[in-house]
């Protein structure tokens, strides 16, 4: 029975050593301090997109306002009339001629390859 102890000891005094080296690895755990935002810094996944250039200055502007708008009114889905709303409230005005998905499409092509 002692020898029982003693190798339960044994194993974990090695375990112990085991987890003491990896929480001595200070020049590691300083990098990723470094990398952090501090606490609640956290960037949305919006917010990330904009910045990474995934998203134009508008797409994010309608994100942020329908968030906005969300958050004020407790509401997680606005019907298509309070999107309509929101967009007027962000300066969006009916001003061109109709025109079908793929045109608009195409015209953003053109743009950026200019």
């Amino acid at each position: 029975m002692e020898e029982y102890k003693t190798h339960i000891e044994n194993c974990f005094t090695a375990r112990r050593q085991v987890a003491a080296e990896r929480r001595e690895g200070g020049e590691r755990r300083l990098l990723s301090l470094d990398r952090r935002r501090g606490p609640g810094r956290r960037r949305s996944d919006d917010r990330r997109a904009a910045e990474e250039g995934q998203m134009t200055d508008e797409q994010f502007e309608f994100i942020m306002a329908i968030d906005q708008y969300k958050k004020q009114n407790n509401k997680p889905f606005p019907s298509w009339t309070e999107i309509l709303d929101i967009l007027k409230t962000i300066g969006y005005r009916k001003v061109a001629e109709p025109c079908s998905i793929k045109d608009l499409q195409n015209q953003q092509l053109v743009k950026t390859e200019e």
